[in-house]
């Protein structure tokens, strides 16, 4: 299916998200982590309930997603997580798109402050493009690389 690249953004708190909402979000995230990627995890992790929800859509077909966690909850800092991009999206920029957005909502929800990231090793040069800088040592994570990075405002 050929998508359109156009995307329009919004975010919700876990309350206000309908069920079908709900439901694409966690279907995508199965569709990449799980199955995609072949990680045996709990993805309901109980975080959900206390972060914002960015989901980017074209018509009802969500194309990509993030998680915005408040500070104390993963990080001392505030964090984005649960990146993904829906595969029919892939190459049409909707993974740089829906990082703007992840980073400008965390300024707006959380106020202008440090960033930090559990990312998956093989996206470093993706996550450095935007500021982050890696800050700890890889780690295993699922059965793929991980790093802590952080984005800085005084960067």
């Amino acid at each position: 299916m050929a998508i359109d690249h156009s995307a329009d953004w919004v975010c919700k708190s876990f309350e206000e998200l309908t069920t079908e909402e709900l439901y694409q979000i966690l279907r995508l995230r199965s569709e990449v982590f799980v199955v995609e990627q072949n990680c045996v995890f709990l993805d309901m992790d109980n975080k959900d309930f206390v972060c914002a929800h960015l989901m980017g859509c074209h018509g009802d077909q969500l194309l990509g997603y993030s998680r915005i966690v408040p500070p104390g909850i993963s990080y001392v800092e505030s964090s984005i997580g649960r990146i993904v991009s829906s595969p029919a999206a892939r190459g049409l920029g909707i993974g740089r798109e829906l990082m703007e957005h992840s980073i400008r909502t965390i300024y707006r929800l959380h106020g202008k402050r440090d960033i930090r990231i559990g990312a998956q090793y093989y996206l470093k040069e993706f996550y450095e493009s935007y500021g982050f800088v890696q800050t700890g040592e890889i780690y295993p994570e699922d059965g793929i690389n991980h790093i802590e990075m952080l984005l800085s405002i005084n960067h």
